[in-house]
């Protein structure tokens, strides 16, 4: 569902290096057991924007690393971001029958066997950070991105951001509480991303750091407010998901709080403070900018 033609040609090819990774660390679909195999693979490989990986090695080229050493965080990231889907999509949680164009996972293989791919997968992506040889990253260095990843899964990250969203359902949350929500259920593993990559590159420079997670913040934030506008103005179609489904479960989102106006307006706002954050990086952060502006600006 996703229209490659919105990112540069660049992005482009890394998107589908990222799949190119994905396809080599996930276990072969004939290899027992079977079904849990193909759900996993189902869960990740069909299609998407894969925002996270082109975040990594955005970043990550950004300070030079080679594209080789980012393919596993890369990787890692949109394996948690696929395991989160299927156990979003669960009917105790979102409930919902479509995902990027095709039928959810437990619509497919069953909830049970959805929630062991998700389980299996979770543990992947750990696996892939940790054993990958082109990631030729210290010890030290390793174990601080197997942290930034556990931290943005957690209670401190998306388990927590959807214990937020499930805790809202029917509430009219301040515009403070609707933020604390997606900073933990979108936007965590966004910031991971960023700082995945620049930890690969060997990136030790505080200010650097701190600029990204400005830039993650803010990004995080921004395909949060670009999702709420969508969900009310495009099609299920277009979406490749069910769209209006936040309206009719009565979930709090930026429009039904803010405004649409108020909502595109805070929308160009972040995606200026994202830019102006990584202004220092100068020439070498363009795929950063780019990346910006494609949240700010997709179709679905």
């Amino acid at each position: 569902m996703f229209r490659v033609s919105e990112l540069t040609p660049a992005l482009i090819a890394l998107s589908a290096r990222a799949d190119e990774a994905l396809e080599r660390v996930l276990p072969p679909d004939e290899q027992p057991p079977v079904e849990l195999h193909r759900a996993m693979r189902y869960a990740v490989l069909g299609g998407g924007k894969r925002l996270r990986p082109l975040l990594v090695h955005a970043a990550g080229a950004a300070f030079g690393a080679p594209p080789e050493r980012l393919d596993a965080p890369a990787a890692a990231v949109e394996i948690i971001h696929a395991y989160s889907l299927v156990h979003d999509d669960l009917p105790a949680m979102d409930d919902d029958s479509l995902r990027r164009g095709r039928p959810t996972c437990h619509v497919v293989f069953g909830e049970a066997m959805a929630i062991l791919a998700g389980d299996a997968l979770q543990a992947l992506a750990f696996e892939v950070l940790a054993d990958d040889a082109l990631l030729d990253v210290d010890a030290a260095t390793r174990l601080d991105m197997l942290r930034t990843l556990a931290a943005a899964c957690g209670s401190q990250g998306m388990a927590g951001g959807q214990a937020f969203d499930l805790a809202a359902v029917g509430h009219r949350l301040t515009p403070a509480e609707l933020e604390r929500m997606h900073v933990h259920k979108t936007g965590a593993l966004i910031r991971a991303s960023v700082r995945l990559g620049a930890l690969a590159a060997g990136c030790t420079d505080a200010d650097a750091l701190a600029a990204l997670e400005t830039y993650g913040h803010c990004i995080g934030l921004a395909f949060q407010v670009r999702d709420d506008l969508l969900d009310i103005e495009a099609g299920t179609e277009q979406l490749g998901k069910t769209a209006g489904k936040d309206v009719a479960a009565n979930k709090p989102t930026y429009p039904s709080i803010l405004g649409v106006e108020a909502s595109r307006e805070a929308l160009a706002a972040l995606t200026a403070r994202a830019l102006a954050s990584i202004a220092p990086l100068g020439l070498r952060a363009e795929p950063l900018r780019d990346l910006a502006r494609f949240v700010a600006d997709r179709s679905n």
